[in-house]
């Protein structure tokens, strides 16, 4: 197994993870597939989406791979007129990485993150691991700190 960054400066932080590998399938690179893949619930297994306010810039979303992200809501919650996701042509450029292996560990630059509040139901949640073909079970409170993130209702 490859180590990557997130791998890395988790392990500098001193923070316990688990790398769930999976087949890729770039064909089918829904977060679904990945939790059936990893054999955990779905609402357990988190994706991150990068989005640009009109006033905050850039800013990071953790929510669960069954869910999608509430636009309005989001953008209310963060006192922004309107966001929108991140075209996935400047994804690699802004964050350094690429779709379906965009992880909130790591990123080129330190990013408002914003995690869904669901993810206080569970001690531990996934992650992607910076690469596609590879999961972080990480214990969610060490990784809210770690990453910084603001617990909020920001799904449909």
């Amino acid at each position: 197994m490859v180590k990557t960054n997130a791998m890395r400066l988790l392990e500098q932080a001193g923070i316990c993870y688990k790398a769930l590998e999976y087949e890729v399938d770039e064909d089918n690179l829904a977060g679904e597939h990945v939790a059936e893949q990893i054999e955990m619930p779905p609402e357990q297994v988190f994706k991150t989406l990068v989005a640009k306010g009109e006033k905050k810039g850039i800013m990071v979303f953790c929510i669960p791979v069954n869910t999608e992200l509430d636009l309005k809501k989001a953008a209310s919650i963060l006192g922004d007129k309107k966001i929108e996701l991140l075209h996935v042509k400047d994804l690699l450029a802004t964050t350094g990485y690429v779709r379906g292996g965009c992880s909130p560990i790591g990123m080129k630059k330190k990013y408002p993150t914003y995690m869904d509040e669901i993810a206080v139901l569970f001690d531990k949640i996934t992650i992607s691991a910076g690469i596609r073909g590879c999961q972080l079970c990480v214990p969610r409170e060490a990784l809210v700190k770690y990453i910084d993130a603001t617990l909020c209702d920001i799904t449909e």
